[in-house]
């Protein structure tokens, strides 16, 4: 319920839009669901101003944003090979690898106009400028292996 309620005070206050983040990556497709439920329906807030934002660490980020593109929210954060991280949250990882949003995307017949293999060769580039770091991505992993 507070969500909703600072949602609607961010929108009232002249925010274009609102990002709705799980930064320690704990949240799964039931409680997404529920949030959105109040959020969209409950308060009555457009799809077209919110955003999301999951981390990965249970591995729910995908199956979080699915649920969040099925109530009409387009706008998705993810950083290449999954940069980031959640300092104050012991063993919380990174964004959601753009990678795999971008795979699941293509798949389920989404446009995006990003060309995944160009996507992976940026992500190693900024690996490598990272000290060799390896990608958080399963797909740039996996497809990286296929070849």
């Amino acid at each position: 319920e507070k969500v909703g309620h600072v949602a609607q005070a961010l929108l009232d206050m002249g925010c274009y839009e609102i990002s709705l983040g799980d930064t320690i990556g704990t949240g799964a497709a039931g409680t997404t669901h529920t949030l959105l439920q109040h959020v969209l329906y409950d308060k009555g807030i457009p799809a077209e101003k919110l955003a999301v934002h999951f981390h990965d660490t249970y591995g729910q980020a995908l199956s979080n944003i699915l649920v969040s593109l099925q109530h009409g929210i387009s706008v998705v954060d993810s950083s290449v090979s999954g940069l980031g991280g959640c300092p104050y949250a012991k063993g919380a990882s990174g964004n959601v690898p753009t990678e795999e949003v971008v795979y699941m995307l293509h798949n389920l017949g989404i446009k995006t106009g990003v060309d995944l293999p160009t996507l992976m060769q940026a992500g190693t580039f900024i690996d490598s400028a990272l000290g060799n770091r390896a990608t958080q991505s399963k797909v740039a992993r996996a497809l990286a292996a296929s070849k």
